[in-house]
């Protein structure tokens, strides 16, 4: 009688919010590989894809927030901006006024490598844009320290972010409700010290930061 065959890992590629997983056949957990420098790589043990889990430390980060006044548009007006969907463009017109790594993210849906977005560790003062069209999406009194790799904010500006449900169900896209431009996803539960215990995971390369008036 011939011993039971070992199953082989199988790599599984989740995208944002997730790192590249090798999934064990046998047994009821994920090996999370988390990105390095080529030279070392770290191999940790989760057992929940939802939850970001930081590469080089794994204790959840203090949450870092602003709470300093600042200069921002009314909500009506945001809302109004956000709302009316009107911002359509043809691929190639899309094309034109973006570079290849915005369309391939904003029009795409792709997802830029984490640790090397320009607002993953930035912190100033003011509003978050659409790269794509300028429309409010974000107060940065909203953005905090994840330690995930990408920009998390726990909420936008109101009617300024559409959620979608990915085909398999397993996660929630975040898009610009006026041009449709890809963020990245939202996640919630994931017990981080936010008023609404969501993480809004941005692609850095999909917003751009407009600085508050002095």
């Amino acid at each position: 009688m011939k011993g039971n065959r070992s199953s082989k890992p199988k790599l599984e590629i989740t995208g944002m919010g997730f790192n590249p997983l090798l999934r064990n056949a046998s047994a009821h957990h994920f090996l999370l590989l988390t990105p390095q420098s080529a030279r070392s790589r770290i191999l940790v043990q989760v057992h929940s894809q939802s939850r970001c889990i930081p590469s080089i430390n794994p204790q959840r980060p203090p949450l870092k927030t602003l709470s300093i006044p600042i200069s921002l548009p009314s909500r009506r007006i945001v809302v109004a901006m956000a709302s009316s969907g009107s911002v359509q463009k043809s691929e190639e017109e899309w094309r034109a006024i973006l570079s290849p790594e915005q369309f391939r993210i904003l029009r795409q849906k792709g997802t830029e490598y984490p640790g090397t977005g320009e607002y993953d560790k930035f912190f100033g003062e003011g509003v978050y844009e659409c790269a794509g069209c300028g429309t409010p999406l974000y107060k940065s009194t909203t953005k905090f320290n994840s330690g995930c790799g990408w920009p998390a904010f726990y909420e936008g500006f109101p009617g300024a972010i559409t959620r979608t449900p990915d085909p398999d169900g397993r996660r929630i896209e975040i898009t610009c409700t006026a041009c449709g431009g890809h963020l990245g996803h939202v996640f919630k539960g994931e017990g981080f010290n936010t008023p609404t215990d969501e993480r809004h995971c941005v692609n850095s390369i999909s917003i751009k930061f407009t600085p508050a008036s002095k």
